[in-house]
């Protein structure tokens, strides 16, 4: 249906939810003004997007049969080759379904997008194709990306693939567990809190949330672009420095405000850590909910870079806590603003699919579906509306503090360590009928009380795992000043090689 102005009834009654009533000749006058708008809306309406070319179009998609899928974690799957040659030639890539991939459904971890099928190819999806790679599908996400755990897809239970008893993290969910368990060679996460470090840990993968802006978003559902990161997943730390140089890079589609600074990452493996400085972090092992097992696990983890000849020093940033209520004044309007709009982000100079954002406008007809997480942010941001975006604007304003805690320690170490989750999975309810809100709410909060602040302070982090006490992994956290990548993968590498 073609753009219209409203009529003058409706503009009367827009105007006095607005406070400023129109009488009848106002209402007519601001009318014959608004009508510019009129043809430019119908002319944005009629002329066709110019979206990025498909550059495979070979492709094939199925949904598996629950036999192909005990983990609960593909969401579809592919079959979409790329170029005969390249560093990811042979590999069999999964990506998260929150990642556009030209003429395949996608359902962001949310029923109410069924049947969405973007019309290009994400950024990243397409360097791994021009590197040689193979898409073979994409995994379950959580409900719109917003949980920590791994019971509010859609689709239903994503689970851990060391025991299906317990959850695999999330929100990257389907991707940590595919490829654990060997289905995938290597896979890619998004992470505004922790989405790729959370499952890396509870699952037992190597995960890395690089400096902010040096993978592109492009093509990607985002919650807030100053936090939109997506993220390599992989089984070997040599594999994931592999996939981090495909991936890195400046993208013309995507413009976030920096010049990334590309280096190769694999070139860095092999070099020793003597002489590395690492800074324990105190503050990382003192939530009142922190795990005594996971605890010990990363402390032993540290103790180990000393007979690696690292220099392992406790160190203090009394602002790491106070960093989750400057990540929260970040996300909570914008993640809200992200749904009202259908996805839009404004003042992003990035390129949109008509098919999502159209697609995303549905939401609220599904809103008493949505799972308890979601619900607090749909309550919480309407109710923040009411105070104009001060709340945010005194987020934006600590920001830099928050930065400079973690920066000035950085001056004197190479690395901070620290546990990445503060408990192992948590164990899955019986069925998706007994799952509480309880439950939903615990994992929330459980999960990404030391992830969250680098999504804001955009540093470099990566989780790996560093123990399985009780037949479930412990993840480590690694992070650098920005785009100091080099020194996680080569402190990792050498610490994966030793174990």
């Amino acid at each position: 249906m073609p753009f219209k102005l409203p009529d003058r009834e409706e503009l009367r009654r827009v105007a006095a939810e607005l406070g400023r009533p129109l009488d009848t000749a106002a209402a007519e006058a601001l009318l014959e003004f608004m009508q510019p708008f009129q043809q430019g809306f119908q002319y944005l309406e009629q002329e066709p997007p110019d979206l990025p070319a498909v550059r495979y179009p070979k492709r094939s998609y199925h949904f598996p049969e629950p036999d192909e899928n005990p983990l609960g974690a593909w969401y579809v799957k592919t079959e979409i080759p790329g170029a005969a040659s390249g560093p990811l030639h042979g590999k069999r890539v999964a990506v998260k379904d929150n990642m556009f991939v030209a003429d395949t459904p996608m359902m962001y971890g949310a029923a109410f997008l069924e049947g969405l099928r973007p019309e290009f190819d994400s950024s990243v999806v397409t360097r791994m194709l021009d590197a040689g790679a193979t898409i073979a599908g994409k995994t379950v996400c959580e409900y719109l990306c917003m949980h920590g755990g791994s019971t509010t897809a859609s689709t239903g239970f994503v689970r851990n693939p060391h025991n299906p008893e317990y959850s695999a993290g999330g929100s990257s969910s389907g991707s940590a567990a595919l490829v654990v368990a060997g289905e995938i060679d290597m896979a890619l996460g998004t992470d505004q809190a922790g989405s790729v470090r959370i499952p890396a840990s509870w699952s037992g993968a190597v995960g890395m949330k690089a400096t902010h802006g040096l993978v592109p978003y492009t093509g990607v559902a985002g919650l807030e672009a100053t936090m939109d990161h997506v993220g390599p997943i992989t089984t070997t730390v040599a594999d994931n420095a592999l996939l981090l140089e495909v991936l890195a890079g400046g993208d013309d589609l995507d413009h976030v405000g920096r010049q990334p600074i590309v280096q190769s990452y694999t070139r860095c493996l092999d070099e020793p850590v003597t002489g590395m400085k690492i800074g324990v972090l105190r503050e990382g092992f003192e939530h009142p909910h922190s795990s005594s097992v996971v605890n010990e696990c990363v402390r032993a983890a540290a103790a180990r870079f000393t007979e690696l000849g690292a220099e392992v020093s406790e160190i203090s940033i009394p602002m790491h806590f106070p960093g989750i209520a400057i990540w929260s004044g970040l996300i909570m309007e914008p993640a809200w603003h992200a749904l009202q709009t259908g996805g839009v982000q404004f003042n992003a100079d990035a390129v949109y699919s008509p098919a999502f954002v159209d697609a995303m406008q549905d939401w609220q007809s599904r809103a008493e579906h949505v799972p308890v997480n979601l619900l607090m942010v749909m309550l919480f941001g309407r109710y923040m509306e009411r105070f104009g975006g001060q709340y945010y604007a005194r987020a934006r304003n600590l920001l830099p503090r928050l930065r400079r805690a973690y920066d000035q320690v950085l001056e004197t170490c190479d690395l901070l360590l620290l546990p990445t989750t503060i408990t192992q999975a948590s164990q899955l309810p019986a069925s998706p009928e007994e799952l509480t809100d309880e439950h939903i709410v615990t994992d929330l909060f459980a999960t990404s009380v030391n992830t969250c602040q680098f999504d804001a302070t955009g540093h470099p982090a990566l989780s790996m795992p560093c123990g399985m006490p009780g037949g479930l992994p412990v993840g480590m956290m690694l992070v650098a000043k920005p785009f100091d990548e080099p020194a996680i993968y080569r402190a990792a590498f050498a610490f994966e090689q030793e174990g």
